[in-house]
C-alpha cells in the first residue's frame, strides 16, 4: 500500500532525540529519511550501551526506517556529496548548534539555490534573542519553558518529567512545520526555513501554566490544592490543574506504582460517593455541588484511598470504569511493555537488528487509514553507502573506494 510521504526525500543530519524523533516520524509516514552521519557515526550508538558492539537502544528507538550514509563534509569532496545530496532532497533537517552548517559554507542561501524547492528545517535550543547562543538539553528546556517550575509537590524542589517533552516534544512540532513547508511548496513551488525552538516548544505544551499566571491576578486558583498563593503560578503536586479535579489515589499492595489517578466529574461523584460507603455525600449541602467541594478536595481523594488503598489497582479501575468514572492505572515500563492491548494496537513492537537480535520500540502513535506505518529496524553505520552513492548518485566502485581510503565516507 502508498504511504503517505510516498516520494519524498528527507536528508537527515540530526543526532541525539530532538531531530531523530521528527525525522523517524516523517520515516514511519513513508518518507525515505537518508541519515547522513560522520564516519564516526551519531553519538548515540554508542552512548547508554547495554550490548557491547552494538548500536544502543538509545540510537536503535529513534532511527527506524531509515537508510544511512557516512559522509565527511568538512573535506572538498564531501560537500560536492553533499550538495548532490541536497539537490535530490525535499527536506533537510539537522539540529547543529546555531551556525553549525552555516560554517561550513552551507548557509540557507546557499541551499536554496543549490535546491529551491528545499525545505530546511531546524531545532535550536531558543529563538533568537538572549539565549540564541545557550546550550540546550532536554531538561534545561523543560526549566526554561515552564515545565519545571510547575511540575512537582508544592514543598518540594522543582521536577523534570519523565516525558520528553523538550527533545521529542520540539521534534514533533518539527514534523508540523515540515509538512506545512510542503503542503504550501506544492502551490508555491519554493522550499522555506522551517524553525523550531526547544524552549518554545515546551512552552507551547505549558501553556495551561501561562493561563493559570493570569488567572493569578484575580484571585487565588480554586482548583489547586494549595493553601497559599504568590504571585507566580505553584507547584501542585498532581492535581489536574483543570476544570475537574484529580488526584493519584493509592492502591493494594502499596508499591512504587500501585496507583489509579481519579477524576471526579459531577455526574461521578453521587457513584464515588457510594463506592466509599459514603453515599449520603451525594445529597450533603457540604458535598453535593462541585463548588461545594472545592476547598475539601483533599478529603474527598483521601476518602477515595481509604477505600482503593484496599484493593489492587486493576479492580479499582475496573469497578470506577463499571460507574463511567474517568480513571486510570499508574502503569510501570514495565507493565506498559508487556502490555497486550499495546502490543496489539502496534504501539509496542518487537524488531529484528542484526546486532542486537530483537528489541522493543514504540511504533507510530499516529494512524492512517490509507498509510498504515510498518516498524522497521534502524540501519547500521553507512549501510547505504554503495546504494545512494554508487546506483542513486552514479559513483563507480573505484570512486568509492578511493572515498573511503580517503576519510571521506
Amino acid at each position: 500500500m502508498a504511504k503517505a510521504l510516498d516520494g519524498v526525500r528527507v536528508l537527515d543530519m540530526t543526532h541525539v532525540q530532538s531531530g531523530p524523533s521528527a525525522t523517524q516520524i516523517l520515516a514511519w509516514l513513508g518518507a525515505d529519511v537518508v541519515k547522513l552521519e560522520a564516519p564516526t557515526g551519531d553519538i548515540t550508538r554508542r552512548q547508554l550501551r547495554d550490548l557491547p558492539d552494538a548500536d544502543s537502544l538509545y540510537f536503535t528507538m529513534l532511527n527506524s526506517n531509515k537508510r544511512s550514509v557516512t559522509l565527511n563534509t568538512k573535506t572538498e569532496q564531501g560537500k560536492r556529496i553533499f550538495l548532490d545530496l541536497v539537490r535530490g532532497s525535499d527536506v533537510l533537517v539537522e539540529n547543529f548548534a546555531p551556525g553549525a552548517l552555516d560554517r561550513m559554507g552551507f548557509t540557507w542561501e546557499v541551499l536554496h539555490e543549490t535546491n529551491p524547492g528545499l525545505v530546511y528545517a531546524s531545532i535550536k535550543g531558543f529563538g533568537p534573542g538572549a539565549y540564541a547562543d545557550f546550550k540546550a538539553y532536554e531538561v534545561i528546556a523543560q526549566a526554561m519553558g515552564g515545565s519545571m517550575s510547575t511540575t512537582g509537590f508544592e514543598t518540594g524542589p522543582p521536577l523534570a518529567t519523565g516525558a520528553q517533552i523538550g527533545d521529542s516534544g520540539t521534534g514533533m512540532h518539527l514534523v508540523a512545520g515540515v509538512l506545512a513547508a510542503l503542503l504550501q511548496r506544492t502551490r508555491t513551488g519554493l522550499g522555506q526555513r522551517v524553525e523550531v525552538a526547544m524552549q518554545e516548544a515546551v512552552l507551547n505544551l505549558c501553556r495551561v501554566k501561562l493561563r493559570d499566571q493570569q488567572r493569578l491576578a484575580h484571585g487565588p486558583l480554586a482548583e489547586y490544592p494549595n493553601e497559599e498563593f504568590g504571585d507566580e503560578v505553584p507547584r501542585s503536586g498532581n492535581a489536574s490543574g483543570g476544570g475537574q479535579p484529580g488526584w493519584a489515589v493509592r492502591t493494594a499492595p502499596g508499591g512504587p506504582n500501585d496507583y489509579v489517578y481519579v477524576i471526579i466529574q459531577p455526574p461521578g461523584w453521587p457513584h464515588l460517593a457510594e463506592l466509599v460507603g459514603r453515599p449520603e455525600l451525594a445529597t450533603d449541602p457540604e458535598w453535593a455541588t462541585p463548588e461545594a467541594r472545592l476547598d475539601k478536595l483533599d478529603k474527598a481523594f483521601s476518602l477515595i484511598e481509604e477505600w482503593s488503598s484496599k484493593l489492587p489497582k486493576w479492580e479499582v479501575l475496573a469497578r470506577l470504569n463499571e460507574r463511567n468514572i474517568p480513571c486510570g492505572p499508574i502503569l510501570s515500563t514495565k507493565e506498559i511493555i508487556e502490555d497486550e492491548t499495546l502490543r496489539s494496537n502496534g504501539i509496542v513492537t518487537d524488531v529484528e537488528h542484526p546486532q542486537r537480535g530483537s528489541y522493543t520500540t514504540v511504533g507510530l502513535p499516529i494512524r492512517l487509514s490509507e498509510s498504515p506505518a510498518d516498524v522497521r529496524r534502524s540501519p547500521l553505520l553507512g549501510e547505504h553507502n554503495t546504494e545512494i552513492y554508487g546506483r542513486e548518485l552514479g559513483l563507480s566502485d573505484d570512486e568509492l573506494a578511493d572515498l573511503a581510503a580517503n576519510g571521506v565516507i
